[in-house]
Formats: structure tokens, C-alpha cells, sequence
């Protein structure tokens, strides 16, 4: 029963808990390509356990007109892929001199953040703790009315719940942040999130932690929006079913002309919902009430969901008319038996080819816009089965919230253009997107960076450490060479007698023969080494297959890789694939030719040696004058 109050009293709680609402702004969950996937019973929803409400605050943002009229963008580059981790990160430095996070790309989430160099309740990620003492640039956000405070009342601190019950809180401290060696953005100060804090996924997740790239004061967005420096968009392009990465640019870019919009709607919440009325499947139309995707929150875009989540009454819908357009195909037990994945068999590996066996599917918008899905943005492979493949929709519980995540836009360009009111889809291979695009890339400002001397041990020059270049889909090239750094805190003169020791750890580790592995050069200074090296095709090989490449470079760019302490600590940079070298008539043949000159030359051997012997088994034998012959009996003289 609730309880009266003075109506004084009742304003006291009112300003406080709208106080508070700025702080404790909730985000969509991080689930990994795991924790996601639920049972039909079970409630999905990946949105935040607590929403945020405040309309003044939201409609606040279509009225931002910025002053500036020519804005610089951000570009960079996307990394893992969803099927083995769920999400997508992106690096972005942080301090002066700049230290590297790999965060998870969260339209969900309106704050970013890291680990506390502090922080005792913290997991193992990817790289090590933000050290704000090692940073010249850094400064604590003091507190004040607009924030809650830590227990020493001096700093403001956040704190953020997720449905899957894991959380973050910390600090809030204001730095310098540079966005890559693709950005033509200059690093730019902004407030972030220095954890004290992890628990549950965000303790257990190999991603240092989270860019919040949703409306609210504390996101990244927001904030770099308001200082003028890039408009009021952001763009995210997802890579395809095959091939993990892709590319974000914060600001805008132009619009491709086949591009669909639909409206996003910022007053009915604070995450990027759209207007869907339909979903057609083999070019037929659900039997469903346009309505049914209206339930809610809506339908919700959320990058940092690694599915798409559908109302009850539409999932039976859509899986129904899945099961009738597949006809030759059969029916198979999912990867996981704790869940109860819907999966199929027969439909061969390649998945440019699924088309042939999986129907298409479209989106239909209130604007009447129709956006095609292919089957990646609806299927995973099966982990277990090769040419299997489960269906990457599932039933929201009894949730009437349509959640749609990161596997819905593979290969597709979603423009968030929040100044607009609105979300563009432009279905392209996101691994060649500035070529489609016809935009060059330009050569950006660089955060700051070791200052290396060269000692080069080949001709081929030495890469300063940096973003990790896009990697090309399989079947769009073929690949020669994959190229990497590693930075030892070993000095060149204590690691050269080990190199080739470390040659067979490097092999080890990327399950490779340590043949294919070769030392191009190196880069030495005071204690550190820099050394570049090259995967090279197997032996008797003109390149290396596409699946081989995936798994080395989800190696390298994941950090599956390891080395003995005896090497110090290291970090992995920039690697990069390049095209098989074209060879010469001789090169390309001379295996056969020597071949043939071998055959050729036994043949001759053979020949040679059988005219010889056939020569001496037909000349007629005679024997020496002083061999010794048996003596004869005369035989008698017969008469006649």
C-alpha cells in the first residue's frame, strides 16, 4: 500500500530521482553470441532494467543545429565478429600519451568506459587498466549538483545494470581521446567512465569495456557533437557472414542513393527504434497486425545484441513460413543442446550460394520502403556441421519488443542520422565500403606513437604501430601474405640469439608450420623491440586459403595468442594480407620441368642399361685359348 506524502516532501523526491535519471541512464545489454540465445520460455529482452524517461531531456537532441558548417568524421575500423564474440569493437585511445582499449560498439549504451587501473573487481580483458596517473592530460570530473558523488564527495561516479545482471561503476574522468590513424578527427577531450567495478558478462568479456554511442549527455556522440567538431550522425557497416570487422565513421557522410530511411523516433525512447510494419517472406507477407512491431519500446536497433529478437505471435509467424520454402533440406540438432536452436543441413558451404536454398526476407518500413534481407541477416553457421546453418531469429519471450541486433545488418551501411530523425539502410560489402562509397582515405592525424629507430633487416620498410587495415571478403582476393607486428619489452641485443625459438612459439600459436613463418624486419629502442613478420603460404602453395587467413587473423586480432614470460610482455599490431607475388614462367614451372627431366633422365638410365643387357645376352660366348677343356671319350667307329 502506498503511503501519503506532504507535497514538500514529494518535490524533494521528485528533484532528486530526476537528478539521478541523468546519471543512471540504462543501456541495452553486451550479451555474447551465448548469453543471448534463450529458451522459447524464457524472457530475452536485452534492453536496460531501467529506462529512462525523460522527455525534455530527449527531445532535446533534434534541435541541435551546430554552428559549424564543414565537420570532419572519425573513421574506424570494426574488429571480431559475431558469432564468436557477440559484438563488434572498435580501438580508441585514451590519454597523453594515449593508451589502447578495444571497446564494444554499443548504440545501446550512453556512456563509455574502461577499466580503472584501481579497479580490484575488474576481469582479465584484452588490454591492460586505463593508469590515469600515466596520463598528463587527465582530470577527475568533480562533484556537484548534477551528479552523485563518491564517498569522499570529490568525484562524480556512474553506475550502469544490465538485464543479464551484469553491471559497471566507477568513476567519471575527463581525457584526451584519439579515434585511430583513419580519422581525420583530431583527438578530442571527453568524459568517460574509469570502472571500479565489473560483474557478470562485462567481468568475464574479452573487450576492455563500452562505447556508448546512444542519446545521452555522456555519450561519445553527444559529446563531440555539441563541442561542433562532427554532425549529428554516425554510421556503422557490419562484415558478412564469413568475415568479422567492418567500419564505424562518427559524423556524417553522404548518402549512396539506393539508400532506404525510415523514421527513429527520439521522443517514445531513448534508444534507435524504427517504424517496421511488415516482414515478407519468398516475397509473402506475414499474416500478422501491422501493429505487432509496435508493442513497447517498438522495433529497436541495437549493436550491441548479437541476434534478432521477434514478439511471439510474429517468431511462429516467420518460422512457419521458413519451414515451408525449405523443402530440401533437413532438419538438424543445433550446436548447443542447452538451447533449442532451430538448425538445417544440405545447403553446401559457401554462403554467397545460400540464396538457392534459404528464401529472402524483407522488412517492410511505415514509409512503405522495403529493406532485403539475405540469408546472413537471419542465419549463423553451424559451429558443429559443416554446410549447416540455424536460423539467428528468435522468439523475444513475452516481451512485445522487437529487438533486432547486429546480425540483421551484415553487409549493410545503417545511418544513424539523429539530426534527420531517421535510420538509412544501403545493403554493400562492408569490407570495400570506401571504394563504393568513391571516398579515398585520407590520411589522418596519428595519436602519438613510440618513437622508433629503424634497423631493418630486409628492404621492405617498417609500420609504426596502428589500426589494423580491413580485411577483404573470402573469394574477393586471393591472399599471399599476412603481415603482423609484435612489440617485446625486450631489448634486440637479449632476443636476437632466441628468434628462431620465438619463430616456433609464433608457429605454435597460429597453427601454422614454422616454414610459413619469416622475420622481415625489426625496430629496436632502449628496451623495446618492434618486429614485423610474415605468414607465408604452406609449401607446394601459391597462397593461403581464405579459411586458414580467417582463423590467423582471428587469432591475431582476438589476442588467442601467447607467448613464455621469458619474452617480457608484448602487444600485437597492425596486421595487414597482401596478394600472392606474381612469379615467372620459371618459377610457375619449373617444378614440372624438373619433374620431366628427372622421368627423362631414368628413362634414358633404364633404356641404356636394358640395350646392354639384351647386347650381351645374344652375342655367342667363346672361351679363352688356355681354358682348360674336360677331356672327350672316343666314341668307337661303327662299321657299316
Amino acid at each position: 500500500m502506498a503511503i501519503p506524502m506532504a507535497g514538500g516532501a514529494s518535490f524533494v523526491l521528485f528533484l532528486v530521482s530526476s537528478i539521478l535519471s541523468l546519471f543512471f541512464v540504462p543501456m541495452s545489454s553486451i550479451p555474447d553470441s551465448k548469453s543471448d540465445r534463450v529458451h522459447s520460455n524464457a524472457t530475452t529482452m536485452f534492453l536496460p532494467l531501467f529506462l529512462h524517461h525523460n522527455r525534455r531531456e530527449v527531445n532535446a537532441y533534434p534541435q541541435r543545429h551546430l554552428q559549424n558548417s564543414s565537420h570532419r568524421t572519425a573513421r574506424m575500423f570494426l574488429h571480431d565478429d559475431l558469432l564468436l564474440n557477440g559484438y563488434y569493437t572498435s580501438r580508441l585511445w585514451i590519454g597523453s600519451p594515449p593508451q589502447m582499449f578495444a571497446l564494444i560498439v554499443d548504440t545501446g549504451s550512453t556512456v563509455t568506459y574502461v577499466p580503472c587501473a584501481t579497479c580490484e573487481q575488474c576481469g582479465k580483458h584484452q588490454d591492460p587498466k586505463f593508469q590515469p596517473d600515466l596520463s598528463s592530460t587527465y582530470q577527475p570530473v568533480k562533484c556537484s549538483i548534477d551528479c552523485p558523488c563518491d564517498s569522499d564527495r570529490k568525484q562524480c561516479t556512474y553506475e550502469r545494470q544490465y538485464a543479464e545482471m551484469s553491471s559497471s561503476s566507477g568513476v567519471l574522468g575527463d581525457d584526451i581521446v584519439s579515434f585511430g590513424n583513419q580519422s581525420e578527427l583530431e583527438p578530442q577531450r571527453a568524459v568517460f567512465g574509469c570502472e571500479n567495478m565489473e560483474t557478470g558478462d562485462l567481468y568475464s568479456q574479452h573487450a576492455d569495456g563500452i562505447m556508448g554511442l546512444g542519446r545521452g549527455d555522456l555519450s561519445i556522440m553527444d559529446q563531440l557533437v555539441d563541442k561542433g567538431v562532427i554532425s549529428d550522425s554516425f554510421s556503422l557497416c557490419y562484415g558478412g557472414m564469413d568475415l568479422g570487422g567492418g567500419t564505424m565513421v562518427l559524423g556524417g557522410i553522404s548518402s549512396p542513393a539506393e539508400m532506404i530511411f525510415t523514421h527513429s523516433d527520439p521522443l517514445r525512447s531513448p534508444y534507435y527504434n524504427i517504424k517496421l510494419t511488415e516482414i515478407h517472406v519468398a516475397g509473402k507477407a506475414l499474416p500478422l497486425h501491422p501493429k505487432t512491431f509496435d508493442g513497447k519500446h517498438g522495433a529497436v536497433l541495437d549493436s550491441g545484441t548479437t541476434y534478432a529478437y521477434l514478439p511471439e505471435f510474429a517468431f511462429r509467424a516467420f518460422k512457419t513460413a521458413i519451414f515451408r520454402e525449405l523443402k530440401s533440406l533437413k532438419r538438424i540438432q543445433g550446436p548447443d543442446p542447452n538451447y533449442n536452436d532451430i538448425c538445417f543441413s544440405g545447403a553446401g558451404s559457401d554462403a554467397s550460394q545460400l540464396s538457392k536454398s534459404f528464401p529472402s526476407v524483407e522488412m517492410v518500413f511505415g514509409n512503405g520502403q522495403k529493406l532485403l534481407l539475405s540469408p546472413e541477416n537471419y542465419l549463423f553457421r553451424h559451429s558443429k556441421m559443416r554446410g549447416s546453418y540455424c536460423l539467428g531469429i528468435f522468439q523475444n519471450g513475452k516481451d512485445p519488443t522487437t529487438l533486432l541486433g547486429g546480425i540483421v545488418v551484415r553487409n549493410t551501411l545503417v545511418t544513424y542520422d539523429r539530426e534527420h530523425e531517421r535510420i538509412g539502410f544501403w545493403k554493400t560489402n562492408c569490407s570495400e565500403l570506401w571504394e563504393r562509397l568513391n571516398i579515398s582515405s585520407v590520411p589522418p592525424p596519428l595519436p602519438p606513437s613510440l618513437n622508433l629507430t629503424n634497423s631493418s633487416m630486409a628492404t621492405s620498410p617498417t609500420l609504426a604501430p596502428s589500426e589494423p587495415p580491413p580485411f577483404k571478403a573470402p573469394g574477393d582476393i586471393k591472399i599471399g601474405l599476412i603481415t603482423f607486428s609484435i612489440l617485446l619489452s625486450v631489448k634486440y641485443s637479449d632476443l636476437k640469439p632466441h628468434i628462431s625459438e620465438l619463430a616456433l612459439y609464433i608457429a605454435k600459436e597460429l597453427d601454422v608450420n614454422a616454414s610459413q613463418v619469416q622475420l622481415m624486419n625489426f625496430t629496436s629502442r632502449e628496451n623495446d623491440t618492434l618486429l614485423r613478420w610474415a605468414i607465408a603460404p604452406a609449401e607446394f602453395s601459391d597462397y593461403i586459403s581464405n579459411s586458414t587467413a580467417m582463423d590467423i587473423i582471428s587469432r591475431l586480432i582476438e589476442n588467442r595468442f601467447h607467448l613464455p614470460d621469458s619474452f617480457g610482455n608484448f602487444k600485437l599490431f597492425e596486421w595487414n594480407i597482401e596478394p600472392p607475388q606474381k612469379r615467372t614462367w620459371w618459377q610457375q614451372h619449373y617444378l614440372v620441368v624438373v619433374s620431366f627431366s628427372v622421368i627423362m633422365g631414368i628413362g634414358i638410365l633404364v633404356s641404356g642399361a636394358w640395350f646392354m643387357w639384351r647386347r650381351e645376352r645374344s652375342t655367342n660366348p667363346y672361351k679363352p685359348v688356355e681354358s682348360i677343356v674336360a677331356e672327350q671319350e672316343l666314341q668307337p667307329l661303327q662299321n657299316s
